[in-house]
């Protein structure tokens, strides 16, 4: 996707709003890169809104003896005093020709008066961003991926997420350095377990498929490598909570959907499915119902009631593993 242009930003206000930091950086990275391959002297400043007065904006906007062109980031936006609103908006509606302004605002109510006016103005472009769903991360792993030249199969995509979590900054890093090792080539479930070598399987993830499958030595065997490799236990429960759901929302989808339509409404990516399907066979609501129990007791525990950490997930893989059994 291109970037903006020294056009789109210079003499603009670039107004980034929603609760996605990393989507936000990137904005105001691009703002920056564009900025500065205009004007490779251009100043960078930022500051946060609270501190920003008219006079102080004034004094970041104006010119300097070494650069006339700048980009001035604010960030918190949110925070930004009510008395100075009123200058801000009048800087908006004329924006110096040489100035890039970028005002962050992180998300939520506070402010949503002013961000209400900005966005009126005719020299405001805002750039949104959404948290992402569960079930659009192997699509984001699946864009990184094609951003570096390269492609991914969509198992391979989701299996990526597993193994790294979903944190955003680490899917970017782990879809870039995959495309550079793996240039040309297309990015499979086999390559990306070989360049983890176990790592992944031994993520929290694993142990929950594992039990919820009623396998019970496998599970305890990914537990032990999942907390020597230094997982933390509240991540494990995490892992089996989703599991739980998932089967649950599997179960209690209507019958017939495209896989398109049911991975939506299960709430999990395409991929998926094989796997809850294969999961859902050995669950009743009943069982399902008490494994949700077991899961929230042990978090609970984890969290603070229990001493012991690994027996306490020890317990609840025998539990979940042996609720399957028994069904």
């Amino acid at each position: 996707m291109r970037g903006p242009q020294a056009s789109d930003v210079l003499g603009r206000v670039t107004l980034v709003t929603g609760k996605e930091e990393f989507f936000n950086e990137r904005t105001v990275a691009a703002v920056r890169t564009a900025v500065r391959a205009h004007d490779v002297e251009a100043e960078l400043s930022e500051t946060a809104a609270a501190e920003l007065t008219l006079a102080t904006l004034g004094e970041l906007a104006a010119p300097s003896l070494f650069s006339s062109t700048r980009c001035v980031v604010v960030r918190a936006f949110e925070g930004f005093p009510d008395e100075s609103v009123e200058g801000l908006l009048g800087y908006c509606e004329e924006p110096a020709e040489d100035v890039a302004l970028v005002l962050v605002h992180g998300g939520g109510q506070k402010g949503s008066g002013t961000l209400a006016k900005l966005r009126k103005l005719a020299t405001v472009t805002e750039v949104k961003s959404t948290e992402l769903k569960a079930s659009e991360f192997p699509r984001f792993v699946a864009q990184e991926v094609r951003a570096h030249g390269g492609s991914i199969e969509d198992e391979a995509a989701g299996f990526l997420v597993q193994a790294v979590g979903q944190d955003l900054r680490s899917l970017a890093a782990a879809a870039h350095q995959l495309s550079s090792d793996f240039r040309g080539e297309a990015l499979t479930t086999d390559k990306i377990k070989r360049y983890f070598g176990g790592r992944a399987e031994a993520k929290s993830f694993a142990v929950a498929d594992a039990a919820f499958f009623g396998r019970r030595a496998a599970a305890l065997e990914e537990l032990r490598w999942a907390l020597d490799g230094g997982t933390a236990p509240v991540l494990v429960t995490s892992a089996f909570a989703g599991s739980a759901r998932g089967v649950a929302r599997y179960k209690a989808a209507p019958r017939g959907m495209k896989e398109y339509d049911l991975a939506r409404e299960v709430g999990v990516p395409p991929w998926k499915l094989r796997t809850l399907r294969d999961q859902s066979r050995g669950w009743s609501d009943d069982a399902i119902a008490d494994a949700v129990v077991a899961v929230a007791k042990a978090d609970a525990d984890i969290k603070g009631a229990a001493s012991d950490a690994s027996y306490t997930l020890e317990r609840l893989v025998l539990t979940i593993a042996g609720l399957r059994d028994t069904r």
